[in-house]
């Protein structure tokens, strides 16, 4: 059971004038990618991200 008071850890892997991706640590281990377009927030799982990136690196 969780208390409330677990820290997230985060890294800025990346940042331009507008958008932003960051990499969260949860408190359960698990790694979260995060993409701030604007408005919009795109969440990943770890599998997720490595697809989004194969994704944009076959962009031509």
């Amino acid at each position: 059971m969780s208390n409330g008071n677990e820290q997230v850890n985060t890294v800025t892997l990346g940042e331009s004038e507008n958008y932003i991706a960051w990499k969260a640590e949860e408190p359960d281990g698990e790694s979260t990618y995060h993409v701030e377009l604007g408005t919009v927030t795109l969440h990943f799982f770890e599998e997720e991200w490595k697809e989004f990136l194969f994704l944009v690196s076959s962009i031509d």
